[in-house]
């Protein structure tokens, strides 16, 4: 695999990353926004609203017709949150040239309709089309709405902004119900414009090679952009120690009461710095093999299920977990407990081992498919080396049971969500 960084503006780089193992070519705009309450919702839409129609194409019929046209080519759009930034992604996947019975390149073809698609919106006077920006509204809404439905979900998400309250990353990814219905026409557009202007911006190639001239297409889209303040995606602010624990409650028509329990780590930041996290988040809580599974959930049988979780870049790692309300707190005083073990090293060697293979193959699924590739990039922005999937192998190869050790000593225990039933008591 060949992977090169290509500058081609101010806070814009092209990246291709080479790969013979798939029949087709992925292209991905990757814009990233600080993370602001005033404008993650209506950021949230661009994504969506510019695969959905543009200037050329002013609805999805026309738009459609011309993907059949690419031998049915496949547009997405996401929006993540990224430690202190909101990441909105834009991508189109075709068949390579080989496979078609054109002269014309579809690969070319591919992504000129993409830069149309990101640079030439269906816009006029200032403004998107009230009904395209109608349509997208009540989907963010119906997006929003679901996860709240799925509780697991929501307890998380929930734990989090309790977790990080006031700070960028206690922010919804996609803001609120009231901040969505907010977004006029005219705001859209100011935000389609401020993410041209101010975005950090990366364009990922995955494929045999890269399109004719598209990233000197892309170099001279940008030339005609006044670009300014870009954001700074190496700034993201580790989750803070407590010196009291955070408990929150709340009450919902549920069955089954949700247990999601925050803890910051003195371990944080990009691959170089924070491995051994991941190691010591899969011993505790990752998989089959783990402490929270073992015991709290088979052995005990305090738990419908009991996880572990870490966001290295932030110092969190997250234990969520669906209990009984009169078993609450003896599973939290259980995964405590086995937070201790971890600390004193009473760990097994054959827990330290199967995690080390778990994680090692589970790096090696990224090149089962162009879109996870393509994401494991997108989050790696702030890593100061552009490690592959295969380098972490060799680097989780390394990591020794003195550093688990280590990183589990500096975790600790930050805040509590309990999500619980409107009968009983609250434990």
């Amino acid at each position: 695999m060949s992977n090169k960084i290509i500058p081609l503006n101010d806070g814009v780089e092209g990246l291709f990353i080479q790969n013979n193992r798939f029949n087709t070519t992925s292209i991905s705009f990757n814009f990233y926004l600080p993370m602001k309450k005033s404008t993650v919702a209506v950021n949230a839409l661009l994504p969506f609203i510019l695969t959905s129609c543009g200037k050329d194409y002013p609805d999805f019929t026309a738009l459609n017709l011309k993907l059949n046209k690419l031998y049915g080519a496949r547009l997405d759009a996401s929006c993540e949150k990224y430690g202190d930034c909101q990441l909105l992604r834009m991508t189109i996947s075709v068949i390579d040239d080989k496979f078609s019975f054109d002269s014309d390149s579809l690969v070319l073809e591919a992504s000129e309709l993409l830069l149309k698609l990101v640079f030439s919106p269906n816009v006029e006077n200032g403004e998107f089309a009230v009904n395209d920006v109608e349509r997208e509204k009540r989907k963010a809404i119906e997006h929003i709405r679901g996860e709240i439905a799925e509780k697991r979900v929501y307890a998380k998400n929930r734990m989090i902004s309790e977790m990080f309250v006031g700070t960028p990353y206690g922010i919804p990814k996609c803001g609120t119900v009231d901040d969505v219905m907010a977004v006029t026409p005219r705001s859209l557009y100011d935000a389609w414009q401020n993410m041209l202007e101010t975005a950090f911006v990366r364009v990922h190639v995955v494929g045999a090679a890269v399109p004719q001239r598209l990233f000197e297409n892309i170099k001279e889209k940008f030339e005609g952009i006044n670009r300014h303040d870009i954001t700074d995606c190496k700034v993201c602010k580790p989750a803070q120690k407590s010196d009291k624990v955070n408990t929150v409650f709340e009450k919902m028509d549920v069955k089954q009461g949700k247990i999601v329990m925050g803890f910051s780590s003195d371990m944080y930041g990009d691959d170089d710095l924070s491995l051994p996290l991941l190691v010591m988040c899969d011993i505790f809580g990752g998989g089959p093999y783990s402490r929270l599974f073992t015991n709290v959930r088979e052995k005990m049988s305090l738990c419908y299920y009991c996880a572990a979780t870490s966001v290295r870049y932030k110092g969190l790692l997250m234990v969520d977990s669906g209990v009984e309300t009169e078993n609450a707190k003896k599973a939290i005083d259980e995964i405590l407990n086995q937070l201790e073990i971890m600390k004193k090293g009473e760990f097994l060697d054959s827990e330290f081992e199967s995690s080390i293979k778990s994680i090692c193959h589970s790096m090696k699924t990224y090149y089962d498919s162009q879109n996870s590739l393509d994401l494991w990039y997108a989050l790696k922005i702030n890593n100061r080396n552009l490690y592959s999937p295969e380098d972490i192998i060799e680097m989780i190869k390394a990591i020794t049971k003195e550093d688990v050790i280590y990183a589990a000593k500096g975790v600790n225990l930050h805040t509590v969500y309990k999500l619980l039933p409107k009968e009983g008591v609250i434990c």
